[in-house]
C-alpha cells in the first residue's frame, strides 16, 4: 500500500542527507501515517483511514464526514 495520507494528501518527499562536510546524499522524507479506525455516525459504520498525524487533528477540528467529503472534492480519496 502507498504512503499516501487519505485525509490531507501529503507523500513521501525526497531531499538530502548532509554531513559535516557538506556531502550529500540521496534520502527520503516519510509522513507521519497511521492507520486508524473512525465511526461514521451517518451510516452508522466503522471506516478504516491511513491519515497522517495532521489528518487526525483535521478530522477531530472539521468532523469525519466533512474531512472525507472535502478529501474526496481534491481527489486524494475515492468514497461512495
Amino acid at each position: 500500500m502507498s504512503k499516501i495520507c487519505q485525509i490531507t494528501g501529503k507523500k513521501v518527499m525526497g531531499g538530502h542527507n548532509v554531513s559535516h562536510s557538506k556531502r550529500r546524499t540521496k534520502r527520503k522524507f516519510y509522513p507521519n501515517l497511521f492507520e486508524k479506525r473512525f465511526f461514521m455516525t451517518s451510516s452508522n459504520e466503522w471506516i478504516t483511514l491511513k491519515v497522517s498525524a495532521s489528518g487526525i487533528r483535521n478530522i477531530n477540528k472539521t468532523g469525519v464526514e466533512a474531512a472525507l467529503q472535502n478529501a474526496v472534492e481534491k481527489g486524494f480519496i475515492y468514497y461512495k
